[in-house]
């Protein structure tokens, strides 16, 4: 499994992870929850304690990955799929523009 702190405005909001058997699923930290209620990353995933599940990456992530000439260059200096999305999710995503960032939480592998 493959997981990354997701924070906002700096501060630590949620998790998404990748599971091994490819389901992606992000979650607000409760203590985000309690303080932070109106305090979305998104529209499209309001602030709960539900997990939200997909097969797919999520769309508000997906678009935090570089595009065209910054996936090539990032897929190649970090030898990454460009079809691993969680991959460089976590491996570009740790300074992003904006106010989400996405920090990779490494396992006991190190990876």
């Amino acid at each position: 499994m493959r997981q990354g702190n997701v924070l906002y405005k700096g501060i630590l909001a949620g998790i998404i992870s990748e599971t091994d058997e490819g389901e992606y699923v992000f979650q607000y930290y409760a203590r985000y929850v309690d303080q932070h209620p109106n305090d979305f990353i998104t529209f499209t995933m309001p602030v709960t304690l539900e997990p939200y599940k997909d097969k797919r990456l999520f769309p508000f992530f997906e678009g935090l990955i570089p595009e065209g000439w910054l996936l090539d260059i990032a897929s190649k200096s970090w030898k990454i799929n460009k079809n691993d999305r969680m991959g460089l999710l976590l491996a570009c995503c740790k300074n992003c523009i904006g106010a989400v960032s996405v920090d990779p939480i490494l396992n006991d592998d190190g990876e």
